[in-house]
């Protein structure tokens, strides 16, 4: 009679898994968490670089800075209102209502430079 399937393979006695030392797994654990994931106090030694692409100039004043926020929702806005314009149903909904969003943060932007430099 001939086995369908052949012996299985010999096991060497000396295999690396057969006798695991906690102690040094334990430590390959460490290292591997000091790694991967740096404690609080080298985090907060890491000096804070910021990425220069979309850097908004530091010494920019608040009124400019609030004047562009202001155009930025306008233009926002208008861009919304133009979509929704093209939509129906739900969709037309959705965008209506991030419209108005847009809006309130555009009034809400307008009070502050309004605070700034009153008419």
């Amino acid at each position: 009679m001939i086995k369908p399937t052949p012996n299985p393979p010999d096991t060497d006695p000396t295999s690396p898994y057969d006798a695991l030392d906690s102690k040094k797994l334990n430590d390959a654990a460490e290292r591997a968490l000091d790694f991967h994931f740096p404690s609080a106090a080298d985090i907060n030694a890491t000096p804070r670089t910021p990425g220069t692409m979309f850097i908004v100039n530091p010494d920019l004043d608040t009124e400019t800075l609030l004047a562009h926020a202001c155009e930025s929702l306008a233009s926002a806005n208008v861009m919304t209102m133009d979509l929704a314009d093209h939509m129906e149903g739900p969709s037309r909904n959705t965008l209506l209502g991030i419209a108005q969003v847009i809006m309130l943060g555009e009034l809400a932007v307008n009070r502050a430079l309004d605070r700034l430099d009153p008419p």
